[in-house]
């Protein structure tokens, strides 16, 4: 029979057959239901709705709406929409008892479902339209709020959108942000209106975290997300939490110490396998030091203590991701001297003033390094002698400038032999004739040597600059696939 809304009745009382098939109640702490009538006896005019947070194998959120004496259940794997031009998949699933409305807790290892449920948000919500084709409510919950509606797409996929505005000051998460960069120079000769961030000596990475998914980019757009799997933890940990980081994804060495040459182990790594692998034997952590956006905020605009504050309030630290101490009450030359004690690199001085600046690179964030590191172009490569006769003996380098690609030396130590092999391998494809560089070398730098495309960077350190603009004492610190050869700039 036709309602009052306009529905028709679609589920009965006992309809939990397949829910209770699914389930043991001697190993699980889930209801089976009640009875009709008990479950019948409620307060409220309304029906009620709840929404379970779900961390099983996969994170997800239970969208489950009172109808017939059951919680008609969908799975979100993003959750909520809170904006009208983005529809969020839900995937119908069994119904539920409506005790289920309340309840909280882990499903054992081994039973369906296995994982840790907490409610999310609940409340009561009016009915527009309910049909086999459409379910069309009002919710009043205390985060979920506003008008819906669900459609299906195919047997179990339907999909559920807000029909309502986005709630007011939302905005939409930016698909992708230029992280905002720091000159190298010296430290700020007044401490104050100054704050100070250790430099970590690994990788730039902007993290994405929608809905527990989690993505992660260079800070040339070059993917990370399946490099780093370890990433994964920090959508876990955020749950239905929208943001944008800023950090760097860091390995350590042998001595507990930051080193982008354990780092780069990883960068080039596309098997599953061995990613694994590497996973356990050259574990990685992400360090966030900014937030640029949060559950439908930009934080672009607000100076950098509010950003770090909010920053700190999302309570980042775990096994894999961790948020670094950001001193003020210091002087910038006692951080200087504590990480060269450390073995750092040196520290990052950031104007506590300041706004975010995608993109820019301003005297607002400053490096300042305990030993000189410089990023390089690979021009070309001369040959082995001796006992690395057919190996490969130098790399030939450069920095880009408005002339052309200056060249700026070799660099012929911190290769191991597995790094001399993979970059005659990834050189190879890359030859060409003639020299790459804005001027012609000498007679003495081009003997057994090959010219390749400039296309690929990598990282060197080195003693310093010599009279005539080359690298003295350089020696290679690996590649940086996080960096395009146009982005490289001689280092003050």
């Amino acid at each position: 029979m036709p309602r009052a809304d306009g529905s028709r009745a679609t589920h009965s009382p006992s309809n939990l057959t397949e829910y209770r098939a699914k389930r043991n109640p001697k190993k699980t702490p889930e209801p089976m239901g009640r009875t009709s009538k008990v479950a019948a006896k409620k307060k409220s005019p309304l029906p009620t709705f709840v929404i379970q947070e779900h961390h099983a194998r996969a994170l997800h959120w239970d969208f489950r709406l009172e109808r017939d004496g059951v919680l008609v259940s969908w799975a979100l794997p993003k959750g909520l929409p809170m904006d009208p031009d983005t529809n969020h998949l839900a995937v119908h699933v069994e119904d539920h008892p409506l005790d289920y409305g309340k309840f909280e807790g882990t499903i054992p290892k081994g039973e369906y479902g296995a994982g840790r449920v907490t409610i999310w948000d609940h409340g009561t919500y009016d009915i527009e339209k309910w049909r086999t084709d459409e379910v069309m409510v009002v919710l009043h919950g205390t985060r979920a709020t506003g008008r819906y509606v669900l459609f299906p797409t195919g047997d179990k996929n339907w999909m559920i959108h807000r029909m309502d505005p986005a709630p007011e000051n939302f905005e939409a998460m930016p698909e992708h942000v230029k992280p905002m960069l720091a000159m190298a120079d010296e430290l700020p000769k007044e401490d104050a209106g100054w704050a100070y961030e250790f430099k970590w000596d690994g990788v730039r990475a902007l993290v994405y975290v929608d809905g527990g998914r989690v993505r992660a980019f260079t800070r040339n757009d070059k993917s990370l997300t399946t490099t780093f799997p370890e990433l994964r933890d920090i959508g876990l940990h955020l749950g239905s939490r929208s943001a944008i980081l800023d950090g760097e994804i860091v390995a350590l060495d042998e001595n507990n110490r930051p080193s982008f040459s354990t780092l780069s182990k990883r960068l080039h790594v596309t098997s599953k396998t061995a990613i694994e692998k590497l996973k356990s034997s050259t574990p990685a952590s992400f360090f966030a030091f900014d937030l640029l956006y949060l559950e439908g905020r930009s934080l672009m605009e607000l100076p950098y203590d509010e950003r770090r504050a909010a920053l700190e309030s999302l309570k980042l630290q775990g096994e894999t991701f961790a948020t670094p101490p950001s001193i003020t009450n210091t002087s910038g030359s006692k951080m200087l001297d504590i990480a060269r004690a450390r073995g750092l690199e040196g520290v990052v001085v950031k104007r506590r003033s300041s706004r975010y600046s995608p993109g820019s690179r301003s005297g607002d964030w400053i490096k300042v390094k305990n030993f000189l590191t410089q990023e390089v172009v690979i021009g070309g490569w001369t040959e082995g002698r001796g006992e690395r006769d057919g190996s490969l003996g130098a790399l030939l380098l450069g920095i880009p400038t408005d002339e052309g690609l200056g060249y700026v030396g070799k660099v012929g130590t911190g290769f191991t032999a597995a790094t001399r092999k993979d970059l005659l391998a990834r050189l190879a494809p890359l030859a060409r004739k003639s020299t790459p560089f804005s001027v012609p070398l000498s007679r003495s730098e081009t003997v057994l040597a090959h010219f390749v495309r400039p296309t690929i960077v990598g990282e060197v350190r080195f003693a310093e600059w010599t009279g005539d603009g080359s690298l003295r004492q350089a020696s290679w610190r690996g590649l940086r696939p996080d960096k395009s050869a146009k982005e490289v700039v001689r280092e003050s």
